[in-house]
């Protein structure tokens, strides 16, 4: 009988294949995971947000207008003294002038009190030289008369002895009867002879007189010249030393300094005529300012202005316009044909702030009205060259035609067209908008 055999895999066929399906199970996971992720997990793109335009705005106000002009300028003292250095007379004036002392600046200053004061060595040293010379020639004229009298006694006693001759010489020609007729003649020539000499020498006592009147008024004149030279300089010494001619603030005043400006201070050198110090009365402070000559046409006397100093910002000064210049000035950096008007603002509450030099603006009122609509500036556009505003209503803008009234630095009067407490664009909203 025969046998017949079936053949079956062996068992290390079978656990190959088993591993190789467990290595293929981890793979296939990681394939569906990734195209999951692609198809479901992605993120989906945002949408983009809606743009929002947000426009600035302002609420028209009810109140007060007035049309202004802005003048720009510095404060300063309608009432003050300048305190100059002095022009000296003499060789000397031409030397430095130095000061040793000086007062406080900005301190308040009495009628006669001590301001500054130059050296004055060299001045000193130059007086006590013309004082020697002064009396070197106030000598010279005693010496000079006492010269003068000898000389005068020795003329009339030179005069005296002509005189004797002639007296004797007549005499003898009285005696000539009994003499010869030669010596008759002699007796004569010696008569004229004497006279003549007599004559000649009353003639040298008058020259001689005019003689020492004139060298004494040369010696009184030389003497003179130098006591007034004497006296110029005592001048000069006491105009070296100054006091406070009235009462007030003590201003340095600027100067020029190692290349740069500065305000005076004590060792500085100041030159003949130069004013370096202001006593000025602090209840007379003003405004200095100018206007352009085309502006000037609207300003009046006694306009009311509002003043602000940039050393103090938020403080106002109440002031009016005090004086308009006559004449049109220019500046030395302008061009010749621009020309300003000087204005003067006096200022009417003032206080112990204000001081010299100061700037600084004054608005002045050159019209004024109450309680009317006014919108700042930059609220009104020119369309088709006429004023409009834009309006908020509701969520959107409309444009709104206006007539304008008066108009100052920052804001215009609304006559028509607008009522207070509504609400106006600053700036031009997009045509979406409105």
């Amino acid at each position: 009988m025969s046998l017949i055999s079936h053949s079956t895999p062996s068992t290390d066929e079978n656990s190959s294949k088993s591993r190789l399906r467990w290595l293929l199970l981890p793979l296939l996971l990681v394939g569906a995971g990734a195209t999951g992720y692609l198809i479901w997990g992605k993120p989906a793109p945002q949408s983009k947000k809606a743009s929002v335009v947000v426009v600035r705005t302002v609420k028209a106000t009810t109140g007060p207008m007035a049309r202004t002009l802005r003048l720009t300028g510095q404060t300063s003292a309608r009432v003050f003294a300048a305190i100059t250095a002095p022009r000296l007379r003499g060789p000397e004036r031409g030397n430095a002038m130095i000061l040793i002392r000086l007062v406080k600046s900005g301190s308040t200053v009495k009628k006669g009190e001590l301001l500054a004061e130059i050296d004055s060595t060299s001045t000193r040293d130059h007086i006590d030289d013309v004082q020697d010379m002064v009396t070197a020639a106030e000598k010279d004229i005693v010496k000079r008369k006492a010269e003068q009298a000898v000389e005068w006694e020795n003329l009339q006693q030179t005069l005296r002895v002509a005189k004797a001759d002639v007296d004797k010489a007549r005499l003898e020609v009285k005696a000539a009867e009994v003499r010869t007729v030669v010596d008759q003649e002699l007796l004569k020539l010696s008569v004229e002879e004497a006279e003549a000499q007599y004559k000649q020498l009353q003639g040298d006592v008058v020259n001689k007189k005019i003689i020492h009147d004139a060298e004494l008024k040369i010696l009184q004149v030389t003497c003179r010249r130098q006591q007034m030279h004497l006296e110029r300089h005592t001048t000069d010494l006491s105009k070296l030393v100054m006091h406070a001619p009235m009462e007030g603030l003590a201003v340095m005043m600027p100067i020029f300094r190692n290349g740069e400006f500065g305000q005076v201070e004590l060792g500085d050198q100041v030159g003949p005529g130069q004013p370096f110090i202001r006593v000025v009365k602090p209840d007379s402070m003003q405004l200095e300012a100018t206007v352009n000559q085309a502006e000037a046409t609207v300003l009046r006397l006694g306009l009311e202005s509002e003043i602000t100093l940039d050393a103090f910002p938020g403080v106002k000064y109440h002031g009016k316009v005090d004086s308009i210049g006559a004449l049109a000035t220019g500046g030395w950096r302008q061009n010749y044909f621009i020309r300003n008007i000087p204005i003067r603002v006096h200022i009417d509450n003032q206080d112990s702030r204000l001081i010299p030099d100061l700037s600084g603006a004054a608005d002045v009122t050159l019209e004024r009205k109450e309680n009317v609509v006014r919108v700042p500036l930059e609220a009104v556009f020119m369309e088709s060259g006429k004023p409009a505003v834009f309006v908020r209503e509701g969520g959107r803008f409309v444009r709104r035609a206006v007539e304008l009234g008066l108009e100052s630095n920052t804001h215009v009067e609304v006559v028509s067209g607008l009522k207070g407490g509504e609400e106006v664009a600053v700036e031009k909203p997009p045509a979406r908008v409105g």
